[in-house]
């Protein structure tokens, strides 16, 4: 894969740094959960970033970008087209963060700011600002950035901030490793992954567009009689 990153001086300041929430556009329950998101981060100008969604064809856009998808297939805890397509989404402003050669926020549609979230963070490559939303995990032992501890991979893909570098490996092994993207951003495969504590943003998600039940059921959020499989 060609190397696309420009090792250029650039001053990343947050007020005008590009920050997106990943949102399905023709479905009310995304645009409510991403505007929900937007105003819980005044101090940023987060944007809706329109997602890739199973009408859009993943599979032939995966290997249009040459993306192995076996990762993906027979998973009892996501639906295979729908968990593509939110990898692909991802992948798009990772590609977009390359061209743009600026430092990049990305978020989901329910992620919430619920703490500080900071003008300024040191990290190497990309760091996870999202609390765990699901399953067992570690607490970090120290405060500001930290290797990631909480799980060996992001505890969920909500919230994160990412530079050129970062984007371009990213980009670079989704060919052969793609699989859902918070298993995607594992430690074993990118041991330069970090997080920032406290977790100054929290997935709060009363649907999923992706998992199947027995995904949801390890939810923090989960509430089988009000939660949505959308």
């Amino acid at each position: 894969y060609p190397i696309l990153y420009r090792d250029t001086r650039s001053v990343f300041d947050n007020n005008i740094m590009k920050s997106y929430v990943i949102t399905i556009e023709s479905m009310p329950e995304s645009v409510e959960a991403a505007k929900r998101c937007i105003n819980s981060m005044k101090e940023y100008d987060v944007k809706m970033f329109s997602a890739i969604t199973p009408d859009d064809d993943p599979v032939s856009i995966a290997e249009e970008e040459k993306i192995r998808l076996d990762n993906f297939k027979d998973s009892r805890y996501s639906r295979y087209e729908r968990c593509v397509s939110a990898f692909l989404s991802h992948y798009s402003l990772w590609k977009k963060c390359i061209d743009d050669n600026e430092e990049y926020q990305i978020f989901e549609h329910d992620a919430v700011c619920t703490g500080t979230l900071p003008r300024f963070i040191n990290y190497q490559r990309c760091v996870s600002l999202g609390a765990p939303s699901y399953g067992k995990f570690n607490t970090p032992t120290t405060l500001g950035t930290s290797p990631l501890v909480s799980k060996p991979y992001f505890p969920g893909a909500h919230a994160y901030r990412l530079n050129p570098k970062g984007a371009q490996e990213l980009v670079m092994f989704a060919r052969g490793t793609a699989r859902p993207t918070d298993i995607y951003l594992n430690i074993n495969q990118f041991p330069w992954l970090e997080e920032y504590y406290p977790w100054p943003v929290e997935a709060k998600d009363t649907f999923s567009t992706i998992q199947h039940e027995g995904g949801c059921s390890a939810k923090h959020g989960y509430d089988k009689k009000k939660y949505k499989l959308l």
